[in-house]
């Protein structure tokens, strides 16, 4: 089976940026998927810096059509669901993702990497992000407490064997802006009621659970698993959490967004009353050798 690009799967890096990026009028989608494919070797870290490689998964069709999953788009089109909740689409061409342990590192790459595709591509959105609190997210509870463990993280989060773009992954790349002030401004309770955990008992969910609670509403037991490497991103006037969501499909991410927003007509997530989505995005993340096969035909 073709390998996935390893940064989705290395974790403890302290330091992260996403770089989006759009295509330069005039340029060919092949020129610019070949230069950012070989900007690295597959597999491989540089300086100990790790760097994952995604695009919009129309262009990558259009370049590399027998490695696309069949039907995958883009984040084409905001959602909507009911009391006024929206998620905005803001869908770029490629996306970079680097990450290290430390923040000079991933600055130095990040802007050597923006020189070098300035002919082919504008830098549309830059997001730094670094890990709250080792685990925690910006609410205060643990985040990702329903990560597969990484013997099983693959399995969940990259096309399997046999598939069109079979060891590439499907990512959503989202910045949730957070009002802090009126979700800390809530008792205890009800922020328990509204993740649907215990905050000082990491993994304990509340029993009845609430419908509306996040845990209900993004349970992975009914939408499918997925792999997260969610970060904090900001400062102290606005901040928030970059969701980075990895999947095999994009139909388990959909189901989850709706149901957060309550697109089918019952309730929303309680958490969205104080988190919003401010970006959207779908980029297809190719398999280590599919970029390799890229960066070699010139």
């Amino acid at each position: 089976m073709a390998a996935p690009q390893n940064g989705i799967f290395a974790l403890g890096t302290t330091s992260h940026t996403y770089l989006e990026l759009d295509l330069r009028p005039g340029v060919r989608p092949a020129s610019l998927v070949r230069t950012m494919a070989a900007l690295r070797e597959p597999r491989r870290t540089m300086g100990g810096v790790n760097l994952v490689t995604g695009f919009r998964p129309e262009l990558w069709a259009a370049v590399q059509p027998a490695d696309a999953p069949r039907g995958l788009t883009g984040f084409n089109a905001p959602r909507a669901g009911i009391d006024g909740k929206l998620l905005p689409a803001t869908q770029h061409d490629a996306v970079l993702w680097i990450a290290g342990a430390a923040y000079d590192a991933v600055f130095d790459l990040a802007r050597g990497i923006v020189s070098e595709l300035a002919s082919k591509a504008t830098l549309a959105n830059e997001i730094v992000g670094w890990p709250y609190h080792a685990d925690l997210d910006l609410t205060g509870f643990i985040d990702g407490i329903e990560n597969p463990p990484l013997a099983e993280a693959a399995q969940e989060a990259v096309v399997p064997h046999g598939q069109p773009g079979e060891g590439g992954s499907v990512l959503l790349l989202q910045m949730w802006e957070h009002d802090r002030g009126a979700w800390e401004s809530l008792p205890v309770h009800e922020r328990e009621a509204a993740i649907g955990r215990r905050r000082h008992s990491p993994g304990a969910e509340l029993d009845p659970q609430p419908t509306s609670s996040h845990v209900a509403r993004t349970n992975q037991d009914t939408f499918g698993a997925i792999f997260r490497r969610n970060v904090a991103y900001g400062n102290l006037t606005n901040h928030g959490t970059i969701f980075v969501g990895f999947s095999r499909d994009r139909v388990r991410l959909d189901a989850m967004l709706d149901s957060m927003i309550g697109a089918d007509g019952t309730e929303h997530d309680r958490l969205t009353d104080f988190t919003h989505a401010i970006t959207g995005a779908y980029y297809f993340v190719p398999a280590s050798e599919a970029l390799a096969a890229c960066a070699a035909h010139p």
